[in-house]
């Protein structure tokens, strides 16, 4: 009877790996509105076609699943990663920590994956994307790489530091699913292995984090105005004009 009563539950919990599996890649490839519950299921091989709605409930739910599958082990890859950081003064090291948990994970999946992909579709949807940075962009270990990181550069306006940060987040999704897109398809990709590609991230982000920002009153001036004042001529189209 123990048996018995056990069997269900390992059962139910290998259904709803494989839907998730499935949703995954559907996800990544099709784009999230794109693809039904009954496609999902069928790919998942489930004759049931409301087995999503039976396990997740909601597609919303389903999604969540998937990101968590994946913000844990990115979560613990970025802790140690904070723990070798320290208190350091390099930016280098907070946008390391930002970059190579998620290329790592990445490298670790193997090829084809999908993750990155995945994560790229809801960043492209309101709603999705509300999941997504409630799921896996707002954890505390990142937020205390972002802390890291606004100490390397004190001098950076609040909003620009916010800016910058949405920026960087963006630079690593869209990196990331283009390299496992190429991957996918057996493409050439401009860097050898994952590592590579967090390298080129860290670079740029470095630059793009400690890139002096230009000051407000200059920025709300009108481009024709501040041209005209670097060429010494007027505000009437009198000095010379960008391009």
């Amino acid at each position: 009877m123990t048996t018995q009563g056990r069997g269900p539950e390992p059962r139910a919990s290998g259904t709803r790996e494989r839907i998730i599996t499935a949703a995954e890649r559907l996800f990544a490839e099709r784009g999230v509105v794109a693809v039904s519950n009954r496609q999902i299921s069928e790919a998942a091989g489930q004759g049931n076609n409301t087995a999503v709605s039976y396990h997740f409930g909601s597609k919303e739910e389903l999604v969540r699943a998937v990101l968590r599958r994946h913000a844990e082990p990115i979560e613990r890859a970025r802790r140690r990663r904070l723990g070798e950081a320290g208190a350091s003064a390099d930016a280098r090291d907070w946008i390391g920590c930002l970059v190579h948990p998620v290329t790592e994970h990445l490298a670790e999946l193997g090829a084809p994956s999908w993750f990155a992909r995945f994560g790229a579709q809801l960043m492209t949807d309101p709603g999705l994307r509300a999941i997504m940075v409630s799921e896996a962009l707002t954890t505390p270990s990142l937020g205390e790489v972002l802390d890291g990181l606004n100490r390397c550069a004190p001098d950076l306006p609040l909003e620009v530091h916010i800016e910058r940060g949405e920026m960087a987040g963006q630079l690593i999704i869209h990196t990331c699913a283009d390299r496992e897109r190429r991957l996918a398809r057996g493409a050439t990709t401009a860097r050898t292995d994952w590592h590579g590609t967090a390298v080129g991230l860290v670079d740029a982000i470095t630059g793009l984090w400690l890139a002096p920002a230009t000051p407000a009153d200059r920025a709300e001036r009108p481009a024709r105005a501040y041209a005209a004042e670097r060429t010494g001529g007027d505000d009437d189209g009198g000095g010379r004009e960008w391009g």
